[in-house]
């Protein structure tokens, strides 16, 4: 990473309550056409979560603590990590800050930091969902972005869209993205699906479909000036009943296991629209 940062943009998207089986089980169907051409030849790489739920988790990682492999051969080397005595997961390759979180950073590091929030966490309508989002220069959420909205990723591909394109040729970007589309209310993704009908493994299955339609939209805007480092990962996965559990924030195999894939993105100057 000490090649990476400075060289490239950083791209850091979080798909909120993706679920490892889900993910994997549509991929390996053909079902995500537009992340396969961008997956590493493996596919996604099984991790653990830092946390059960969205804040906890992004705390973690917004530090540096991306999720961990989910094998117990470690310690697993980090891409970033704060400047801390005794840390055995810092090597060599680690980027190191000397700040409290990874946005700050790379600020100091001369990067723009910007986010786009999803859900609540991060909708600034309080101290609470006001914490995320603070940690960055800039940041941005409006109700059409958060989870009850059906076309919420496009309105934040939009966003993305509008930041990079407006981004200082010379200066380097580091935006994140939480991608509020599969965390419930995920029903209306499933064509036919009512409300009565509520949310289940296949709603959060076809939001993901949803997801990866658009998902093209935002590495072409992030690749076009520079290379862009991408991080794509889930925070924590989400139960539909497996054991009696409903919901994620509890110490479940389907929450604590997690999607998790990093790769550079080429630059690809886009066509004048």
């Amino acid at each position: 990473m000490n090649e990476v940062v400075g060289s490239h943009d950083l791209l850091l998207v979080t798909l909120d309550t993706l679920r490892y089986d889900v993910a994997a089980e549509l991929l390996a169907a053909g079902r995500l056409p537009n992340l396969a051409k961008v997956l590493p030849p493996g596919g996604w790489e099984r991790r653990h979560s830092p946390g059960s739920f969205t804040y906890a988790a992004h705390q973690a990682i917004l530090a540096g603590f991306l999720p961990t492999p989910a094998s117990p051969d470690g310690p697993h080397p980090r891409l970033f990590a704060a400047r801390f005595a005794g840390s055995e997961s810092t090597e060599a390759r680690t980027w190191v800050f000397d700040a409290p979180d990874l946005p700050t950073g790379l600020a100091r590091a001369g990067y723009r930091t910007v986010c786009i929030g999803g859900v609540g966490f991060f909708n600034k309508q309080g101290p609470l969902g006001s914490v995320l989002p603070g940690l960055f220069q800039e940041s941005h959420w409006a109700p059409e972005l958060g989870v009850p909205s059906p076309t919420s990723f496009e309105s934040q591909v939009a966003v993305a869209e509008r930041v990079a394109a407006g981004q200082p040729p010379g200066r380097p970007l580091f935006l994140f993205l939480n991608v509020s589309a599969l965390h419930q209310p995920n029903w209306f993704h499933l064509p036919g699906a009512t409300r009565a009908d509520g949310d289940s493994r296949e709603t959060h299955a076809a939001a993901l479909e949803y997801v990866d339609a658009h998902v093209g939209r935002l590495f072409a805007a992030m690749s076009a000036r520079r290379p862009c480092f991408a991080i794509v990962c889930s925070d924590h996965g989400t139960a539909y009943g497996e054991d009696g559990y409903t919901g994620h924030r509890i110490g479940h195999e389907v929450v604590w296991t997690v999607p998790y894939a990093h790769f550079t993105l080429p630059v690809t100057p886009q066509e004048p629209r």
